[in-house]
């Protein structure tokens, strides 16, 4: 499953897994594939530090990546994470006490924070989250929300680091190519997490076309050998994967529920919804989303406003598994999401399924 972008990047496989696990990003890696572990739960760049170490130990000299969030737009700049938690109206506060007590969610414990933060949303923790990732040999740097600033742009490439960027339409991708972006990862509307209103059928050959010669990744709704062999087919270079690896065995969930309610779920179990984040972002369908997505609700919070008022009830959420509130950002390919397999398992099996697409294609080229 070679491209000219897989050889460039010395990989086997032109599969791209996205995970916040290290220890499925190293499994991929191994794999013969790229492992990009997302950075936006790294507050502590201590911990994105202890966990680098631990992927250099575990890759056997592969390649590897790193993803963080840089909002292309800013809700706020130049302030601290104490006066954004301020702009936060009481109205909305109250409204997530209301759905928790609703619920019969508990409190968490006296002395113990919120274990789920979304600053990352924020410039800054991005970019210390940076100064620590350039100190080791990643070779690939994605941005999940557009282009980074010029600056970490010119950065890593002097670092010799290739920049990728999602997007959600041609017009996204073509701005990513006027900012210097190496890689285009054009992620459908089947995605899970921020994602935009394009399928990838239809997206993946506008922005091959709009930012030829760079090139893109197939991304959204993909979790099989024969829908790489289409995305190949339809000009990418490569496909990448970030749902499917939520129930491999490696895959440190926290919650037995959680996986649960995701080997249970078919494709038409999300949604994309702001609950999360402020910005739209495919998830498990849930009470929670239902309440924010209600007309009678006061509504999400843009980012990372929405991030910041939700994080504490989330922690509880997950804490307690509250079942008719507890989900995950994931896309649409969960509905082949329904037994736990290990990396190599997964991988195998996408392998295998590439091999049977391509061998159907040239017999009906007529040329077996």
């Amino acid at each position: 499953m070679e491209t000219e972008l897989s050889r460039k990047l010395g990989i086997e496989h032109a599969i791209f897994g996205f995970t916040p696990f290290p220890a499925v990003a190293a499994a991929i890696t191994r794999a013969g594939g790229f492992g990009v572990l997302g950075a936006v739960r790294y507050t502590a760049p201590d911990d994105l530090k202890r966990d680098l170490d631990w992927m250099q130990e575990h890759t056997d000299g592969k390649p590897y990546g790193l993803d963080v969030v840089m909002p292309a737009k800013k809700a706020v700049d130049g302030v601290s994470e104490a006066d954004i938690e301020a702009m936060i109206p009481a109205a909305h506060r109250e409204y997530v006490r209301d759905t928790l007590a609703k619920h019969h969610v508990p409190e968490l414990p006296e002395g113990e924070a919120s274990g789920w933060r979304i600053t990352g949303w924020m410039e800054q923790v991005a970019r210390n989250q940076l100064d620590v990732a350039f100190d080791y040999p990643i070779k690939l740097l994605a941005n999940a929300l557009g282009s980074p600033p010029a600056d970490v742009i010119a950065r890593a490439h002097e670092h010799g680091v290739l920049v990728a960027a999602l997007a959600g339409s041609a017009k996204h991708a073509r701005r990513h190519a006027e900012a210097g972006i190496d890689i285009v990862v054009a992620q459908g509307y089947e995605a899970g997490g921020h994602t935009g209103d394009i399928a990838t059928m239809v997206l993946v050959p506008e922005v091959v076309e709009a930012v030829a010669p760079l090139p893109v990744l197939a991304a959204g709704g993909i979790g099989s050998g024969e829908q790489i062999a289409a995305g190949l087919a339809l000009g990418a270079q490569g496909a990448w994967l970030g749902s499917l690896w939520l129930t491999t065995t490696e895959a440190d969930m926290h919650s037995r529920a959680l996986t649960e309610k995701l080997l249970a779920a078919g494709s038409g179990d999300t949604v994309r919804s702001r609950a999360l984040t402020g910005k739209p972002a495919r998830q498990l369908r849930t009470e929670w989303t239902d309440a924010w997505d209600d007309p009678e609700g006061p509504g999400a919070l843009p980012m990372p406003l929405q991030g910041l008022l939700v994080a504490e009830a989330v922690s509880r959420i997950q804490k307690y598994e509250i079942q008719p509130l507890l989900g995950t950002p994931v896309g649409q390919i969960v509905g082949r999401m329904n037994s736990e397999r290990s990396v190599q398992a997964v991988f195998d099996d996408l392998t295998s399924g590439f091999e049977r697409a391509i061998d159907r294609i040239t017999r009906i080229a007529g040329r077996a």
